[in-house]
């Protein structure tokens, strides 16, 4: 392909703040979920977490603060691997991102319809196994989330806005009564010095660490939709410092009260931090029994708020490579009324309800346990573009005139870098009980499929431009 057609930044409009965008990152970032998960290993899960906020969290947040001020456009780490490699890496950061986006829309929200249970008071009774309600449920979702996304991003933006206070709400609370408990009443588990080091000797560890990684990602996400920001270069960094901070202390904050309040034996994984809420709730007094069931409403708009934002900006980054035309041209489209790119939403959600009924309607069969191997495949795929993140951070420094923050950003590129390819590492290691050398053909092979899929694409783009 001889030239690319620049994206045409004044056919979008720009409807976000920097209120909108610090909401926008909390709902991307942050999942209550991943409280349990890490406080089922113990108090050693604190120190994992800021191990994790020092060498990945940091240094993905230095290099979006550094390539948005740089390169505020719309398509994100797109453009940023783009201008930094050429077209080819651009491509292939952008397919990487924007495919294994579509397989994460059935876990958020099946895990959604599941916490939305306990609103009702349903959270035992097995209705969340009915894959009836769990379809509708989220297919519902799912498509109220892209029809407001797809009327503009002035009226998407407060899905987002919505779903970013719904997400913080129930961790406040938690760690609120994690203070009072803390005061109150000893831990429900055994603080010491050596329980707090973590043992990298012990595969559970080492699988925890890829998940929190996993759990801090997502940083990025709102500097697809730059070309729909005010002021982009000034705003996405911003939004960047204040968000970051409230995100790593509500992870590490939240673990520690949920550890206080909740034995680690008992912890549930799906519904661990309304488990503390409830508990920690139930020794102020049983009229406050209200406070959980809020929590969990407040979470499931936050996890449709969630969707929303996963859903608008990976159809950024599809939009800018259709006018690109490295996609067909149509994702390139955008709405005649509504200034939205619509078609590259509709096709994104039309592929994860395709993935939605497919994950549920095949459990038990090998269907299933096809899923589950696609699963573990987008994982390895979705850390391909933070390894073109921190590459990005590392040339641009070397390409920067004036060498301020050179070194800085250097180290935080490497740093970022190593811990990416060491979660990436882990990811396609087997946990037990399949054959190692059958695990590895079916993720790290499902990985390769994904990627000639892409290389694909842009051969063909190439040959008929």
């Amino acid at each position: 392909m001889s030239e690319t057609v620049p994206a045409p930044r004044a056919q979008l409009v720009r409807a976000l703040t920097l209120r909108d965008l610090v909401l926008f990152n909390l709902v991307a970032v942050l999942g209550l979920r991943w409280l349990a998960t890490s406080a089922k290993t113990g108090p050693s899960a604190l120190v994992l977490w800021l191990l994790a906020a020092v060498f990945f969290f940091v240094p993905q947040g230095m290099a979006v603060i550094r390539l948005s001020s740089r390169f505020p456009d719309s398509g994100g780490v797109y453009q940023w691997t783009k201008q930094t490699f050429g077209e080819g890496h651009g491509f292939f950061c952008g397919w990487c991102y924007w495919v294994c986006n579509v397989m994460y829309y059935p876990n958020l929200l099946i895990s959604t319809a599941a916490i939305a249970t306990f609103v009702v008071g349903k959270g035992e009774s097995g209705l969340a196994d009915d894959w009836r309600y769990v379809l509708l449920a989220t297919l519902v979702c799912l498509w109220g989330a892209v029809a407001l996304n797809i009327v503009g991003v002035g009226t998407g933006k407060w899905l987002q806005n919505i779903g970013g206070i719904g997400s913080y709400i129930p961790g406040v609370i938690l760690v609120a009564l994690g203070v009072h408990a803390l005061f109150t009443r000893p831990s429900a588990n055994t603080f010491s010095m050596g329980g707090m080091i973590p043992s990298f000797r012990d595969f559970g560890t080492l699988n925890l660490w890829s998940s929190i990684a996993f759990a801090y990602a997502g940083l990025e996400l709102s500097s697809t939709m730059g070309d729909e920001v005010k002021d982009a270069s000034r705003t996405l960094p911003r939004s960047v410092l204040i968000s970051a901070p409230l995100i790593a202390a509500m992870y590490m904050l939240g673990t520690f009260s949920l550890l206080w309040i909740v034995p680690v034996g008992d912890l549930n994984i799906v519904s661990g931090f309304l488990q503390g809420i409830a508990m920690g709730t139930r020794h102020l007094g049983e009229s406050l029994w209200w406070i959980a069931p809020v929590s969990a409403a407040a979470y499931t708009v936050g996890n449709i708020g969630g969707v929303g934002a996963w859903l608008s900006g990976p159809a950024r980054v599809a939009f800018v490579i259709g006018l690109d035309r490295y996609f067909p041209p149509a994702f390139g489209k955008v709405h005649p009324r509504w200034r939205t790119p619509y078609v590259a939403i509709l096709v994104q959600a039309a592929l994860a309800s395709v993935f939605l009924v497919v994950s549920l309607l095949g459990k038990g069969t090998t269907v299933e346990e096809a899923y589950l191997i696609l699963l573990l495949t987008q994982l390895l795929v979705y850390f391909i573009p933070y390894l073109y993140l921190f590459a990005c951070l590392i040339v641009q420094a070397r390409r920067d005139p004036s060498g301020t923050t050179r070194g800085r950003d250097i180290v935080a590129g490497v740093t970022g870098a190593v811990m990416t390819a060491f979660a990436m590492i882990l990811a396609a290691v087997p946990s037990g009980g399949e054959n190692a050398w059958l695990f590895e053909l079916k993720v790290v092979g499902g990985a390769l499929f994904f990627v000639v899929i892409g290389l694909g694409i842009y051969w063909r783009a190439r040959r008929t431009a």
